[in-house]
């Protein structure tokens, strides 16, 4: 699997979803500009010694990562308002789960040109403006990673 955060503006939630990469052996993309310095101590921190572990890469732009993406795999748009909620779609292995800033979201333009990937996670209270991103990763992630069977999981005795 591969989680996309674009834009990312606050250093804890990177390093969360680095956090949760690492452990599910997920590559994640890191599209800029960022909203903070990438040394900042709080994303080190929020990381903790995870970084060493994370299949990760930095993309100057959108368009340089849209690039590198195979064209057999698909980009799910995880984003308020979508069609979809994220439980209902089928994932594959190779999917890329792609999520916006935590102030602004995702640019309206990639949701407008992708409305059949874009999945929203369901709210029930109307006075919740959103969720955590790191937690929003974590919930769409592991709904992929379930539907495939948690392949890969190390079982401890």
């Amino acid at each position: 699997m591969n989680v996309v955060l674009v834009e990312p503006e606050i250093p804890p939630n990177t390093g969360n979803v680095a956090r949760l990469c690492a452990a599910t052996n997920t590559r994640l993309h890191l599209i800029e500009p960022f909203g903070f310095q990438f040394d900042d101590k709080q994303i080190k921190r929020a990381g903790m010694d995870y970084w060493a572990h994370v299949d990760w890469q930095r993309w100057p732009n959108w368009t340089a990562f849209r690039e590198q993406v195979p064209a057999t795999a698909r980009l799910w748009f995880i984003e308020s308002g979508g069609g979809e909620i994220y439980s209902e779609a089928k994932f594959g292995a190779e999917d890329y789960l792609v999520f916006g800033r935590e102030t602004a979201g995702l640019p309206k333009n990639l949701l407008a040109e992708n409305r059949d990937h874009w999945l929203r996670i369901p709210m029930f209270n109307r006075d919740a403006r959103s969720l955590n991103l790191s937690n929003c990763v974590a919930l769409v992630l592991y709904e992929a990673l379930r539907q495939q069977g948690f392949r890969g999981e190390i079982v401890e005795d």
